[in-house]
């Protein structure tokens, strides 16, 4: 066998070697942690809410997660992934809780404990609710979970005013799969639940939680994480229903 021939068969090997192992180091690099359920929770910090709503937001949002009943059904589940993002004008990384595993008690209320701490971020003046569901489409694309229930909570005391198109952000989540709930505060316009039912939510299994003022946030709240986490979601409420007792 000549030099070069010996050279060229080395070199065809090694080619072959190294195309192996190619998809190997993307695979190992794209896998992601199976979970049942991968949850965004998107916090309205517009201008239409002040420090002391947004505070009444954060520890309800805790609270709920330190419940007895949530902390069962997360425990019915292979892992619940969840992150906290604030939303208005739009949406930054700054004040946002990062995607966290509960799997535990323990996992859940030490989430708990960093949603309570958690500052306030300066997001702008505005409502762009297409903005929330966008960050929250590309927040659920770039984690390294893999959820069989792909959810984004939105939660907000006003109707979209800015911001890329809302209905072309919903189009977005049901292409990908993932439901939009809401959670309407109706301290200022008594109307905006039947605005998120006909606006905001998409998904089979989507609905919305109406929260009467801020005061009311904590229960309402609580109540739709109990809904979402469920282990199947029916849909009874409608625009003007408010009998949740079953969730109480």
């Amino acid at each position: 066998m000549t030099p070069s021939l010996a050279c060229s068969r080395g070199f065809f090997a090694l080619a072959a070697v190294v195309a192996c192992l190619i998809p190997v180091a993307a695979t190992a690099s794209d896998a992601r942690t199976p979970v049942s359920i991968e949850l965004v929770l998107a916090v309205d910090t517009s201008l239409s809410v002040n420090d002391i709503e947004f505070d009444l937001q954060m520890h309800g949002i805790a609270q709920a997660f330190r419940s007895d009943q949530v902390i069962k059904l997360i425990g019915l589940h292979d892992g619940v992934a969840v992150t906290l993002i604030q939303w208005a004008g739009w949406v930054s990384e700054e004040h946002t809780v990062p995607w966290r595993l509960l799997t535990t008690p323990a996992s859940i209320r030490a989430f708990a404990e960093e949603v309570e701490r958690t500052g306030r971020d300066s997001v702008g003046r505005l409502t762009a609710i297409g903005t929330a569901i966008d960050a929250g489409l590309e927040a659920i694309a770039a984690n390294r979970y893999a959820g069989r229930r792909l959810k984004i909570d939105v939660s907000g005391d006003g109707r979209s005013n800015a911001g890329p198109s809302l209905s072309m952000a919903r189009r977005k989540a049901e292409a990908r799969g993932v439901t939009i709930n809401g959670l309407a505060v109706l301290t200022d316009d008594g109307a905006l639940d039947a605005y998120f039912w006909r606006h905001v939510i998409t998904g089979g299994s989507a609905f919305v939680i109406d929260a009467a003022d801020y005061e009311d946030f904590a229960r309402a709240i609580r109540i739709k994480l109990m809904r979402e986490l469920a282990p199947e979601v029916s849909q009874r409420d409608r625009p003007g229903s408010h009998d949740h007792a079953s969730y109480r």
